[in-house]
């Protein structure tokens, strides 16, 4: 008989308590640490920083207290407790404790599509009004063949996006796609 799996693969939510400017906060301690190597996920923007009166483009975390890891709550508790700055995001509204988390096959479809660029916009679900998401769509070819979101519209913008949900944390992506890649899903 096999080993006995005693969770549900699933990326946890946790939260980095380090200053926003903080030089070494948790999430780059989780990247560093070698049984965390591919297992750590943090949603980043460009930001243009002034530094020693030259502009220079950065990726920043969206949230500055936001890591996705991908180990099971058994692996993953003597990492939260030895590190001061980290501690899961809990369900509001859940039980008592209830670890936040995103099943693996959904989060890794979302991770995919955000790696798939650079320009890449990151909103929470208060963010979205019904009024700048329309329809289903695919996006048929190119590089995110196959992935399917909402199409944001956005007034005056000449680009379309995909928006692709994580419904479990409350965060969408906005993808910038071809017009002639979009296909209607009825």
């Amino acid at each position: 008989m096999g080993a006995v799996k005693t969770s549900e693969d699933r990326w946890y939510v946790l939260r980095d308590l380090a200053r926003p400017n903080a030089k070494n906060p948790a999430y780059k301690q989780l990247q560093a640490m070698p049984e965390m190597e591919g297992c750590v996920f943090v949603p980043l923007k460009q930001r243009v920083f002034l530094e020693h009166g030259k502009r220079v483009a950065r990726f920043v975390p969206y949230m500055s207290d936001l890591v996705f890891v991908h180990k099971s709550k058994e692996e993953l508790d003597p990492i939260v407790q030895k590190m001061e700055l980290l501690q899961y995001r809990y369900v509001r509204g859940g039980k008592q404790y209830e670890a936040m988390s995103v099943r693996a096959k959904e989060f890794e479809k979302f991770r995919e599509a955000v790696e798939q660029t650079d320009n890449v916009e990151y909103y929470s679900y208060e963010e979205v009004s019904p009024q700048i998401y329309g329809k289903q769509i695919r996006i048929i070819g190119g590089r995110l063949n196959g992935f399917e979101g909402r199409l944001m519209s956005k007034r005056g913008s000449k680009y379309k996006h995909l928006l692709i949900d994580l419904e479990e944390c409350n965060l969408s992506a906005a993808i910038q796609v071809e017009t002639e890649l979009i296909q209607l899903v009825k």
